[in-house]
């Protein structure tokens, strides 16, 4: 079996290349699927809401079932790459599926569009399980893993400003209808032209990135796959009992409930508590423009200082800024909010580190227990981070509406000072718990993974021999 410890820059760049295709058809959709389907298509906003809710719950549940079909794949392109190449087309095809305006009426457009959207849901969770989990079997290297996930983020960053600079004014280019000034607005043809732009360009690029990135762990000895040959129950009982990668996985869920929970209401505090609509698009761009830089000098804070204190030390930073921030916005000023912004969306490129934190996780599994889950311990990192996307998006209108939120009213004195504590007390509160689980349960340290790795090679090489 292969060993290698190092990448090279070819690898590197075509693994950043897969993540940005990945995140490019991601934002894709997250940032014109409501407003096509509601403005150009007509769905009305109660379909939306359910063809939302149930196509992310279907979404989080797809993730472990994608991760147990992975666990199972066995081929000499290794167990990832296999994916990387068969999903992009099947991504490319429902994308363009849900971005046409079929002739259709009624209950019948709504349903179509949410099998549509559930299709491409379903085709998304093959690339993105693959592409997170080949970082995991390209390099033996716990350090270069975490080297490799940085780049990632920053590719992920780039992804979603191509399409916010790009994007639309491709849709426009090829829609045909004009607004009342004269000017072209966007169309049901624009759209479907635009998404077929989008899957021109990422599906080769992730196909690069299938072919670049060769899994060191693809020529096993048949003693290491007749090991690895378990029934599914019980992978899932040995998943389970990973305890390792449960806290990793359960630090991720809580601390995505509070970011994603704080960006799904972070508009109203903007406009009702800062009290300017046009900060909206600055306070957006800086947060993700700094967290790409802080992406930037992560490898060598966590190779410096190591990743658990580093992930601490970021979440009680985050936390402790945000709650500066609820006291300064009682005042607010806008160049203090744009620079509280950068801060907490450069302390935020700390998330990256949960995705190391899984790595580590499956060799850990490996050395205990004698099985290599890749697929499916990456699946339920993001059965936890789809969950908390489902939970904040069900329960943020609620809160809004019990802190007596009137839509396009000026909000009453207690309802702002409502909208600030949740943008900002309660992320810190869930940042501080999700540090609690890494804090104290955690113990995947440098040392311990040096020592895991070493014992691993020398297992694997003795298997060889046999």
């Amino acid at each position: 079996m292969e060993q290698k410890q190092k990448l090279g820059t070819k690898e590197k760049v075509a693994y950043g290349l897969g993540a940005v295709g990945k995140d490019m058809v991601y934002m894709l959709s997250a940032s014109y699927i409501l407003y096509y389907y509601q403005d150009i298509l007509g769905v009305s906003a109660v379909a939306m809401g359910v063809i939302l809710l149930v196509a992310r719950v279907f979404d989080a549940f797809n993730d472990p079932i994608m991760g147990v079909v992975v666990a199972k794949t066995r081929t000499k392109w290794g167990k990832f790459r296999p994916w990387l190449m068969i999903g992009p087309p099947f991504l490319a095809i429902f994308n363009l599926l849900t971005f046409t305006a079929f002739p259709l009426q009624g209950a019948t457009k709504a349903i179509v569009c949410g099998l549509c959207y559930i299709g491409a849901g379903m085709a998304y969770t093959i690339v993105q399980v693959a592409i997170n989990g080949l970082v995991n079997r390209i390099t033996n290297d716990p350090q270069a893993k975490m080297n490799v996930i940085a780049i990632a983020q920053i590719a992920n960053q780039i992804g979603q400003v191509i399409i916010a600079a790009v994007l639309m004014p491709v849709i426009l280019h090829f829609s045909s209808t004009l607004g009342a000034d004269g000017a072209k607005v966007a169309d049901g043809h624009g759209y479907f032209m635009g998404t077929l732009f989008v899957c021109l360009v990422t599906v080769p690029m992730i196909w690069f990135a299938a072919w670049k990135c060769r899994e060191v762990s693809v020529d096993e000895p048949a003693a290491v796959q007749k090991k690895e040959k378990k029934p599914l129950g019980e992978s899932l009982k040995l998943v389970v009992k990973n305890d390792q990668l449960v806290f990793s996985v359960l630090s991720t869920f809580l601390a995505c409930i509070g970011i994603i929970g704080r960006y799904a209401v972070l508009s109203y505090y903007v406009i009702y508590v800062v009290g300017s609509y046009t900060l909206i698009a600055p306070v957006f761009s800086v947060m993700s423009f700094a967290q790409m830089i802080g992406n930037v000098p992560l490898p060598w804070l966590t190779k410096k200082f190591g990743k658990i204190r580093v992930y601490v030390v970021a979440n009680f930073l985050s936390a402790a800024v945000l709650i500066l921030l609820f006291f300064l916005s009682k005042a607010p000023n806008n160049a203090v909010i744009i620079v509280m912004s950068a801060i907490i969306g450069f302390l935020g490129a700390s998330g990256s580190i949960s995705y190391s934190f899984t790595c580590d996780a499956v060799e850990y599994g490996d050395w205990k227990y004698g099985i290599r889950d890749d697929g499916l311990a990456f699946s339920i990192m993001s059965f936890g981070v789809k969950l908390s996307q489902a939970l904040t998006g069900a329960i943020a209108a609620p809160l809004l509406i019990a802190m007596g939120y009137v839509a396009n009213q000026a909000q009453a004195p207690a309802t702002v000072t409502g909208i600030n504590a949740l943008v900002n007390i309660a992320p810190a509160v869930m940042l501080i718990i999700a540090m609690l689980p890494i804090l104290f349960k955690y113990r995947l340290d440098e040392q311990t993974m040096a020592k895991i790795t070493a014992e691993l090679t020398e297992r694997r090489a003795a298997a060889e021999q046999a």
